[in-house]
C-alpha cells in the first residue's frame, strides 16, 4: 500500500521564511502558553528537567527564537513539534510563545511531525524511536521502507531499531531510563538465555562494561552453545572465566565434575608460559 508524505520536504516547508507571508499556515503569531496543551501521541516521553532549566534559562535571555507548531482544536491548541520549548517557556514564566498555527491535520501527520521534529533535534531516545516506529507501522500500516523514509534513515536502521522492542523487560527498562546505551541493547539482544541476559545487564550496569565488552561476552556464550560438552554450564562459571580470562589475558577454561574439577589456563608461547607462571608467583 503507497502512503502519501504529507510533509514533503520535511518541517522546512512548514516553518515560515522572510520572503514568504502569504501562506496563512505559515504566520507567526503568539500565542497564550496556558492555551496551549501538548500532543499525546507525541513521541518523546521524558524530558530531562536539568536540560528544560537550561534551554528555560536561554528563552529568558534571548527568548523563543524558533516558533512551535500548533494545530487549532476546540478550547485551544495542540503542539504538532516544539513541546520541548513550550515546557521551558513555561518554566522561563512567558506567558506567550511564538507559534505557527495550522487549522486540521491527522492523527497520522501529527505523529509524523513529532517524529520528524524531534528525530532532526536528535532528541528522542532509542526506545522513543522503537516505539514511534512501531505506531506508524501498526496503526496506519506503513512498512519499514515507508517509515525510513519519513525519517530518512535506512530500511535496516529502521529494523535495527525495532529489534529494540524484542528485549525483555528488564533490559528494556534499563535501556528506557538511560542505564545502557542503545549498543548495549543491540549486543544483548544475541543471547537468548535471558538468565545469562539478565547477568551480562547487571555487570553492564555495576561494572560500567563497554559495548566491545559485552560482545565478547556474547560471542563467548553462543560459542560455548555451539559445543555440546559446554552447552549445561552454568553461566555463573561462564562469567568467572571471563574474569579469569582478562586477568590472565588468555583463554581459561573451567572445567566442572561431579567432585571438583579443573581450571585450563591456555597459552601459545613459551613467553606467554613464563608471563602466566609470573602472575601466579605474584610477581606481575
Amino acid at each position: 500500500m503507497s502512503k502519501r508524505n504529507p510533509l514533503g520536504r520535511g518541517l522546512e516547508s512548514l516553518i515560515p521564511s522572510k520572503n514568504d507571508n502569504k501562506d496563512e499556515r505559515k504566520i507567526v503569531k503568539e500565542i497564550d502558553v496556558v492555551d496551549i496543551k501538548p500532543n499525546e501521541n507525541q513521541p518523546r516521553k521524558i524530558f530531562d528537567r536539568e536540560k528544560l532549566e537550561e534551554l528555560a534559562a536561554s528563552i529568558k535571555s534571548k527568548g523563543v527564537i524558533q516558533p512551535i507548531l500548533v494545530e487549532r482544536v476546540e478550547n485551544g491548541y495542540v503542539i504538532l513539534a516544539g513541546e520541548r520549548r513550550w515546557r521551558a517557556a513555561a518554566l522561563a514564566g512567558l506567558k506567550k510563545i511564538p507559534a505557527i498555527v495550522i487549522d486540521k491535520t491527522t492523527e497520522q501527520e501529527k505523529i509524523e511531525i513529532g517524529l520528524i521534529e524531534n528525530i532532526q533535534r536528535e532528541s528522542l531516545n532509542p526506545v522513543e524511536l522503537a516505539e514511534a516506529f512501531k505506531t506508524l507501522m501498526e496503526r496506519y500500516g506503513y512498512t519499514q521502507e515507508q517509515v525510513a523514509s519519513i525519517v530518512g534513515k535506512s530500511r535496516a536502521a529502521v529494523a535495527n531499531t525495532l529489534r529494540l522492542l524484542n528485549l525483555d523487560e528488564k533490559s528494556f527498562q534499563a535501556l528506557k531510563e538511560g542505564h545502557i546505551s542503545e549498543g548495549h541493547a543491540r549486543a544483548l539482544l544475541g543471547i537468548e538465555d535471558i538468565e545469562y541476559r539478565l547477568y551480562v545487564l547487571k555487570e553492564i550496569i555495576e561494572k560500567n562494561l563497554s559495548v566491545r565488552d559485552v560482545e565478547k561476552l556474547v560471542k563467548r556464550k553462543n560459542k560455548k552453545v555451539q559445543n555440546k560438552d559446554e552447552q549445561s554450564k552454568d553461566v555463573f562459571i561462564m562469567a568467572l572465566e571471563e574474569e579469569l580470562e582478562n586477568y590472565f589475558k588468555t583463554k581459561i577454561d573451567i572445567k566442572m565434575k561431579k567432585k571438583g574439577g579443573a581450571i585450563v589456563i591456555n597459552f601459545n608461547s613459551s613467553d606467554e608460559l613464563d608471563r602466566i607462571i609470573n602472575i601466579l608467583r605474584g610477581e606481575l
